[in-house]
């Protein structure tokens, strides 16, 4: 069964990124169509798939994360505005039948994403 994950490890201070809003979006004739909405829990990750089964399809597809209000909350000294903010991943499914997991790995600099297992 197919499904898309994710989690968020904070490189920054060498832990899981815990309480970091995540929202998925499908993107059809170029607008965002709102999937779910979460919080990562203590280990960085979603308590369940964001997306799984038959509601899966193939596709594109963005996953927002706001790493900028989750450094900020740590006490993190940053410049006004955040340098990084919201983040936004693209991806593409091909197959709805597999596991898409995409995680971001994040400092408040700079960020980086693979397509995980």
């Amino acid at each position: 069964m197919g499904r898309i994950t994710t989690h968020v490890l904070d490189t920054a201070h060498g832990k899981p990124g815990q309480g970091i809003a995540v929202q998925l979006y499908q993107v059809k004739d170029g607008q965002r169509l709102a999937l779910r909405s979460v919080l990562t829990n203590a280990d960085g990750r979603c308590d369940q798939p964001l997306l799984e089964g038959d509601s899966m399809s193939a596709g594109i597809y963005e996953l927002d994360f706001d790493i900028g209000s989750y450094f900020t909350k740590l006490g993190v000294k940053l410049p006004e505005p955040n340098f990084l903010g919201v983040v936004t991943l693209r991806f593409g499914v091909s197959d709805a039948a597999q596991h898409y997991h995409v995680p971001l790995v994040a400092t408040p600099w700079s960020y980086s994403t693979y397509r995980g297992s």
